[in-house]
């Protein structure tokens, strides 16, 4: 594992995390399996269907992450 990690934010979209990192379930203490991967994308919208991966659900579902929300809500009023 590399001391090097970075976290991308995307827009409306997942968290990026570049550079390795090792992920445990808390419940069992084992290993998640797919962490080993890098880069690795997180679900930030809480649809995916594969947590804590990233399947692509937001998209589908219109997530919009804290700034692109809280503009809209700006907008709205």
């Amino acid at each position: 594992m590399s001391d090097d990690v970075t976290v991308l934010i995307i827009d409306n979209g997942p968290l990026k995390v570049m550079g390795g990192i090792s992920m445990t379930d808390d419940a069992t203490g084992q290993p998640v399996p797919g962490s080993e991967r890098d880069p690795v994308f997180l679900c930030r919208c809480g649809g995916s269907k594969n947590k804590p991966f990233c399947d692509g659900t937001h998209s589908k579902i219109g997530f919009q992450g804290a700034m692109a929300a809280v503009e809209a809500a700006d907008a709205a009023d």
